[in-house]
């Protein structure tokens, strides 16, 4: 039986990237913004240490694999919940800033427990491109701080969660 809402009637979820250790830069995955409304990405991450504030860039494709990358700048909100734990009491805070591919740390960022959601919609990709991904940046050589980032991806129909096109091909 069909559910009326969520997975499969309104949303898909795929990964980004999964938990990793951010001394490392992370390449998101392509995912293809053919025949969806939006995608909402997840950035989450834990604690490090002062100043290695994680920098997140959106970017699109031509492509899946290869072609040719850009920034994409359409960035102008997000939305944020910081805290030193993460323990359900947050509040989300709206973030403004000019048209930006990336969102950089505010300052204590690096010291805290963030999640990051941003939205971009299949109407803010360029005509010649249809693949989006979110990398970060390496935040520190040897200063451990794990993270991980979702796509949460709107379709225009409804329909079973079996009937989402696999979306990073």
């Amino acid at each position: 039986m069909a559910s009326n809402y969520g997975l499969g009637s309104d949303y898909d979820i795929s990964a980004a990237w999964t938990p990793a250790n951010l001394t490392t830069a992370q390449t998101g995955k392509r995912i293809n913004m053919q025949n969806v409304k939006s995608v909402d990405i997840v950035f989450f991450k834990g604690a490090g240490t002062a100043a290695d504030d994680p920098t997140v860039t959106l970017k699109h494709h031509t492509a899946a694999t290869g072609g040719t990358s850009a920034n994409l700048a359409v960035i102008t909100e997000y939305y944020l919940k910081q805290e030193a734990t993460l323990d359900g009491d947050e509040t989300w805070t709206k973030v403004t800033q000019a048209a930006a591919a990336t969102i950089v740390g505010n300052g204590t960022s690096a010291e805290e427990e963030q999640i990051v959601v941003l939205n971009v919609r299949a109407d803010q990709m360029p005509a010649t491109s249809n693949w989006l991904s979110l990398d970060v940046a390496q935040v520190h050589a040897t200063n451990a701080q794990l993270g991980a980032a979702l796509y949460i991806i709107h379709k225009h129909d409804k329909g079973e969660p079996t009937s989402f096109p696999a979306p990073l091909r």
